[in-house]
């Protein structure tokens, strides 16, 4: 919970670029103060001197406002433009330049110094046109909507309905360009005791998610509330069942209860032993 004693920071991820790599370096670093509150914005683009000149304005409104230095993940390339954002009244720490001066001396190469790289859709046009396929692939496959092509499936997720298969297959297509289908386990399959026929043949692909019980029928309450399909007790039929199918027939499994998708995707690709198509 926040630390009532700590004045709230104003925290900005000033980029010339997305701003997601500043912003997610930031957000990991601040995360190891428990109870820092902040206030993030993110300012993208940031690709000339003038911009940058706006960006101090609201940073330096910003210390006025909260009598406490902002704090400031910067991850501009240009070296003019970074310098202006040095100049605001705050805590400003430059990310790029503090890996790119040491890799410089290792590497005994020069940077380019190049705005836009990182996030650049033609940085490598296969690397973009995996990502979009990806993603589409996964969409169509989404909850078990089609069986076909899925021997091009880098993964297979199972599991009941809403144990976080279609949230983790996305992540997994935009972040790292893989192929994921996924397919709901079924009061069918339970009374089967069996995999659905379709996924036989892919069994080396599967991996199987599973949630508690109690967190299950909150989420499927959020969908349809008072239902059966949300009723503790059919929740807990239902995880004990795949939980016992997916014993059964040897898939690696693992609850998303408190893990995020993060978490969830980067143990899906340890344990199906899957390499990254983007970067």
């Amino acid at each position: 919970m926040p630390n009532s004693r700590a004045p709230t920071r104003s925290v900005f991820y000033i980029s010339d670029g997305t701003g997601i790599t500043a912003e997610t370096l930031g957000q990991s670093l601040l995360t190891q103060f428990e109870g820092l509150p902040t206030r993030a914005t993110r300012m993208p683009f940031v690709d000339s001197v003038d911009k940058a000149h706006a960006c101090v304005l609201r940073i330096n409104a910003a210390h006025q406002a909260d009598q406490v230095r902002p704090i400031v993940f910067n991850t501009l390339v240009n070296v003019d433009i970074s310098q202006v954002i040095h100049g605001a009244d705050a805590l400003v720490l430059d990310l790029f330049q503090t890996f790119i001066k040491p890799l410089e001396k290792e590497l005994g190469l020069k940077s380019t110094h190049t705005m836009g790289r990182s996030h650049s859709a033609t940085k490598n046009q296969q690397e973009y046109t995996n990502r979009i396929e990806a993603i589409n692939f996964s969409l169509a496959h989404d909850d078990g909507q089609t069986d076909k092509n899925l021997a091009e499936a880098d993964v297979i997720l199972i599991g009941v309905s809403r144990s976080g298969k279609t949230p983790t297959s996305l992540y997994l297509a935009l972040t790292f360009g893989l192929r994921c289908a996924n397919y709901p386990l079924i009061p069918e399959d339970f009374e089967r005791n069996a995999l659905p026929a379709t996924l036989a043949p892919f069994r080396a692909k599967l991996f199987g998610l599973t949630i508690e019980p109690k967190r299950l029928a909150e989420i499927r309450n959020e969908r349809r509330p008072n239902s059966k399909y949300a009723s503790i007790e059919n929740c807990r039929h239902e995880v004990h069942a795949a939980e016992a199918l997916m014993r059964r027939e040897g898939i690696r499994w693992l609850s998303s209860t408190t893990k995020s998708i993060e978490e969830i995707a980067t143990t899906v690709m340890q344990e199906i032993k899957l390499e990254r198509r983007v970067f």
